[in-house]
């Protein structure tokens, strides 16, 4: 399968996903902050790490939901970016599938850009050379934080969370997730 059209059947399953998730909380996830998002990230990344770096799993929850989770964790951030100041709390159904569509094809264009520039390259790495990258670019998104989001010669915050998000994508379809 080419990378477009697995990128499409993932996201769709991430969307299923948390468009479910929204019948059942709302848009609870409304009330987090960049940073808090940032941790939460963190958290499903450092414990896929730790699954790797121990072979060890005490709960039962699958890897690949983790990276299907950091997927829908970037999304959220990058709506909470791009949704106008004073968007309500609560937002409809459609609203949110309509932000979440929005960035999905955003990152959906970055990926095709840079595959092609980089020749899919990620194809020849390893799904923990990915969960590293993930972490490193959490770290990088948390010191951006801290310093207000001031960098002056590295990439946003944003720039960031999309990238993560295809790292995510691209573990999901090394590891056979379909």
């Amino acid at each position: 399968m080419q990378t477009p059209d697995h990128y499409d059947l993932l996201l769709d399953r991430c969307r299923t996903l948390f468009l479910a998730k929204t019948h059942d909380y709302g848009t609870a996830w409304r009330i987090l902050r960049l940073p808090s998002v940032t941790d939460q990230i963190f958290i499903k990344a450092n414990r896929v790490r730790t699954i790797q770096e121990t072979g060890v799993q005490l709960v039962a929850d699958d890897v690949n939901e983790e990276f299907v989770a950091i997927v829908n964790y970037c999304l959220i951030a990058l709506m909470q970016l791009h949704l106008p100041a004073g968007t309500p709390l609560d937002m409809s159904a459609e609203a949110v599938a309509a932000a979440y569509d929005h960035e999905a094809a955003e990152n959906r264009r970055l990926l095709l850009a840079k595959n092609h520039d980089y020749g899919e390259a990620w194809r020849q790495m390893r799904v923990a050379s990915i969960t590293d990258l993930i972490l490193m670019k959490l770290h990088r998104v948390k010191q951006l934080e801290n310093i207000g989001g001031d960098a002056w010669v590295s990439e946003s915050v944003e720039g960031s969370y999309r990238d993560m998000l295809n790292y995510a994508v691209f573990a999901l379809i090394l590891r056979g997730e379909e």
